[in-house]
């Protein structure tokens, strides 16, 4: 469930996008002296399952206002780590939230926290607004900050409608929302994108944006690499719960770009001229089912659609059949 913090209320122009409101003040150094600590320090982390060690020795710390994108293959360990951030498995050596410890005990760094799962689990009876008024209450905020977060992140509209009858664009937009309730500095996003189609993923993508540049410090799972490009400040990369690597989306592009197959829809009168274009520019090209299926190399995948606007060839649709996965070394 989406957990979060302090009790900041902030007014939101209604029927519009907006900023999303300030975050609380950060803790500082004792006394309210020193510099401020990094907003999140894992230090040595280790989680196991019997024998097995699901997260293995893991350090890295997160700055304010950063967002740092955890980079890895099924199983790596990530979701793991962000259950012990939150407190709700126990674990090895320390982590804290802007110098408040984690742990099954952890109540003031819990306190600083949001959480947005890969799928939001709530009751599919109740509507939006019983849900938003539900965990309100909970975290003892007032529920009129709920109604404005729905208006700002575009859910006013359907705040009568069951959780059931909800799009996976909009359950996530909701789980953003409830996170959001008390208006944590820190959100931890576990895969938020993974079951949206790919015009509600960019959507939630500026979504995200806007909560970064708000000075929200963010990190998130994502297989996603144009999700790391286009947000990630830095990436830990992690395998088999160590981490392998660190840097930011630049020094790491030879792990996180990989080839790709770009599946065009061209009319059909075209496609022979498409066909033509993309071949003369080195693009191995094949048809199949009245589409084209086209194998791009690692970070070009955007050259094949610039060349056949150039061209002047319209394109029906496109899509990126290869755009998961994990590059190891």
């Amino acid at each position: 469930l989406p957990l979060g913090g302090g009790r900041v209320r902030v007014g939101v122009a209604a029927g519009a996008i907006p900023d999303p409101p300030p975050h609380p003040s950060p803790p500082r150094g004792e006394g309210g002296r020193g510099v401020t600590p990094p907003a999140v320090r894992v230090a040595g982390l280790t989680k196991r399952f019997g024998a097995v060690a699901a997260v293995d020795g893991l350090s890295f710390e997160v700055r304010p206002g950063e967002a740092v994108a955890l980079w890895g293959p099924n199983g790596a360990g990530k979701t793991t780590l962000l259950r012990c951030l939150l407190g709700l498995v126990p674990f090895e050596e320390s982590a804290a939230v802007f110098g408040r410890p984690c742990g099954l005990r952890g109540k003031e760094s819990r306190r600083l926290l949001g959480y947005v799962p890969q799928e939001v689990k709530l009751h599919p009876d109740q509507t939006v607004i019983e849900s938003v008024r539900f965990y309100a209450k909970l975290r003892r905020v007032d529920p009129q900050r709920g109604v404005e977060l729905l208006a700002g992140w575009g859910l006013a509209d359907v705040h009568d409608r069951a959780v059931r009858h909800l799009s996976g664009g909009m359950r996530q937009k909701l789980a953003l929302v409830l996170a959001l309730l008390s208006d944590p500095p820190v959100l931890l996003l576990d895969e938020p994108t993974s079951n949206l189609d790919v015009a509600t993923r960019e959507e939630f993508g500026r979504l995200l944006a806007r909560l970064k540049a708000a000075g929200k410090t963010l990190l998130f799972c994502t297989h996603r690499a144009g999700e790391i490009i286009s947000l990630a400040d830095r990436v830990v990369v992690i395998q088999a719960g160590k981490k392998v690597a660190e840097g930011t989306p630049d020094e790491l592009r030879n792990r996180i770009l990989r080839p790709a197959v770009l599946r065009l829809a061209v009319p059909a009168e075209y496609r022979q001229d498409a066909v033509k274009v993309l071949g003369n520019a080195g693009y191995s090209v094949r048809a199949d089912g009245g589409e084209l299926w086209v194998d791009v190399p690692a970070g070009r995948k955007a050259e094949p659609l610039a060349l056949l606007q150039q061209a002047g060839v319209p394109l029906v649709d496109f899509d990126v059949e290869s755009d998961r996965g994990f590059q190891g070394d």
